[in-house]
């Protein structure tokens, strides 16, 4: 054991001299007429030994804890499963350029010219001449923003040699042919998930910020990432959870999901939620809400500021809300169609029942928008009138133009995945977490792993980032079913699907809709929600948010400091891109434009109700159903 300690010491040292070595070259003397970088250098070599030897122990027992979290880490909807399957997938473009050798031979000249001209460049740089740069990155790449990138030789080498490389590689795959769309849109995915990981910002050596705190602290960041990891390890389920957020700063019913109310009413499947009114007069009609089962309904009622839940209620509406269970093994064989008929149409029945109105307006959000969408054309074609209005905030009916989950949705994908839920009973929800991740993976993963594991910093504290990490679980039958049905098949795009017997045509379905998509939607994108909303029979009106499929959904009005717009278009041009030529852009929230929409749906004032006044209240809003956690 002390021959062994004594050898660990000994490779720390050795390091520790490396380090420096390496730090000395990233500095150029003044004399050589560059900026003396005297940050980079390590202030206590025996200390930066002695964190350096921590990091490396401590890092053993991270990879032993990975080891036995092996069998759990890989498979579907994995970021092990997705790099292997970008790796396939990069092999394979690589395979179709190696059949055309002289049309390959140009285009890696066209590479080789880069990376020469990038040599010159930095050999200029470090004799302290000035040179125009061979690659700039996008002004709105934060990756790069430290001073050094640009300043630095050594570190705006790695900047350019990454930049050359991986828009080279883009331009290689537009050039490929013998792509058709979906091999061509999974490639781009691949690709990206590929570049992103390989950025130079998320290594220790090549990240100036990195380097420069490693050097200051030496190396207590290190040893403070490493133990961040550690906890990450050890708080996660199937798959690595990296936190994004101060998780002790939030709580659900606490400074999250606080709009006032009661749950009236529950069953397995949900909770049903009326919130109390803050005016004294209401419209006639309520409105009930379908959030996702993918998720956490909270979102649409985050802090007060941001309640899209908590506005609705101060405009004079009736407000229902339902909450999903958060699904066990026991819902395995829990459908779609129960989520209709035991969730949708039990919700609506409970809203009459309360309220002794004969119909409701509705709103669905992303997945609870297309459970919604099959429940109206499963009434209109039973020729049942439930509903007074609906409105879909960033849902898909045609999958067509999914978006990236597309990637996710193959058979040999959905098979795999389809036999680790028929194991347990569902789909642990840190899966779907990891797959929304790796859609924006330089947003919502490499900055955390940075900040967490390399720079030894905490998360700060972010309503959004807590939920988004406040997963749920998916029940099997439920799940395989809404992947195959939609994503793969698009069956209710097709008029090809049934439920309860009853074959579901869109076009049947007449009520007034409110159609709102998000420019920048990632999840639901534009396109895809402008070609669902033409398939409606009824009176539509489509909307387009700036940003994304959750900030251009929780955009709250604020006349002082306006955030991002949304465009309107009476005409419903057969193409979205018509749609924006000929637009009208608002600048602001769409919320009042809804609210005037839904108030005109919504019937005259009465008094305002009081939750449970028929129904007897269970217990305060926000219930327990949305408190389980994972």
């Amino acid at each position: 054991m002390a021959i062994n300690e004594a050898n660990r010491i000994r490779r720390a040292h050795k390091q520790a001299k490396i380090t420096q070595a390496m730090s000395e070259s990233l500095t150029t003397a003044p004399e050589q007429g560059a900026i003396d970088y005297t940050e980079f250098q390590i202030r206590d070599p025996e200390a930066f030994a002695r964190n350096m030897l921590t990091v490396f122990e401590e890092s053993r027992k991270v990879m032993d804890s990975l080891v036995e979290k092996s069998d759990s880490q890989v498979g579907a909807y994995s970021a092990f499963n997705e790099l292997s399957e970008a790796g396939r997938t990069m092999g394979d473009i690589w395979q179709m350029w190696l059949q055309n050798p002289a049309k390959l031979a140009e285009v890696q000249a066209e590479l080789s010219y880069s990376y020469m001209a990038l040599w010159q460049s930095t050999m200029l740089a470090m004799m302290g001449q000035p040179t125009e740069p061979v690659a700039e990155p996008d002004p709105t790449d934060k990756r790069f923003k430290d001073p050094a990138w640009e300043e630095n030789p050594y570190f705006n080498y790695w900047k350019q040699a990454y930049l050359i490389t991986t828009r080279w590689a883009e331009d290689l795959l537009q050039k490929t042919d013998g792509l058709n769309e979906d091999q061509r849109h999974r490639s781009e995915f691949h690709l990206r998930l590929l570049t992103s990981a390989l950025s130079p910002s998320n290594f220790p050596t090549t990240n100036p910020e990195v380097v420069r705190e490693t050097f200051r602290t030496n190396a207590e960041n290190l040893v403070e990432g490493m133990a961040n990891l550690t906890r990450d390890l050890a708080s996660s389920g199937d798959l690595l959870k990296i936190s994004q957020t101060d998780g002790t700063a939030f709580e659900v019913g606490g400074n999250l999901g606080v709009t006032p109310g009661n749950v009236i009413f529950q069953n397995d499947t949900f909770q049903l939620i009326q919130y109390a009114p803050t005016t004294e007069r209401v419209h006639q009609t309520p409105i009930l809400i379908v959030p996702p089962w993918i998720n956490k309904f909270y979102i649409l009622d985050l802090t007060e500021k941001k309640s899209f839940v908590r506005h609705l209620v101060s405009q004079g509406f009736t407000v229902f809300l339902m909450s999903w269970v958060n699904p066990g093994p026991e819902f395995k064989e829990h459908t779609f169609e129960d989520y209709m008929r035991d969730g949708v149409l039990t919700a609506a029945a409970k809203v009459r029942e309360e309220t002794s109105e004969s119909q409701c307006n509705v709103l669905g959000y992303c997945v609870g928008g297309t459970l919604l969408a099959s429940t109206l054309a499963y009434l209109a074609g039973r020729g049942e009138d439930l509903f007074k209005s609906a409105t879909f905030l960033t849902t898909q009916v045609d999958f067509e133009h999914a978006g990236d989950l597309k990637v996710f949705t193959d058979d040999a994908q959905l098979a795999a995945l389809e036999d680790m839920m028929a194991e347990r009973g569902y789909l642990d929800g840190s899966r779907m977490a990891t797959v929304f991740n790796m859609m924006r993976p330089r947003d919502l993963i490499w900055p955390y792993v940075i900040n967490n594991y390399l720079l030894g910093k905490q998360p700060v504290a972010f309503d959004l980032l807590f939920w988004n990490q406040d997963s749920t679980r998916l029940p099997a039958a439920n799940h395989k079913f809404y992947l195959r049905r939609f994503y793969l098949e698009n069956r209710l795009a097709k008029g090809e699907m049934e439920l309860g017997g009853t074959k579901l045509d869109l076009g049947r379905v007449t009520l007034p809709i409110y159609e709102l998509a998000a420019k920048e939607d990632h999840i639901a994108p534009a396109q895809s929600v402008y070609v669902g909303s033409r398939l409606f029979g009824g009176p539509t009106e489509y909307v387009l948010a700036g940003s994304g499929h959750i900030a251009g959904v929780i955009n709250p009005p604020n006349p002082e400091k306006p955030k991002y717009q949304y465009w309107t278009n009476p005409e419903r041009p057969t193409t979205l891109e018509n749609f924006i030529d000929s637009a009208t852009e608002t600048k602001g929230s769409w919320w009042p434009h809804w609210i005037d929409w839904l108030s005109e749906r919504s019937g005259p004032q009465i008094e305002a109700r009081t939750p449970g006044a028929v129904l007897e209240p269970i217990e305060d809003a926000p219930g327990s159903y949305v408190r389980v956690r994972h």
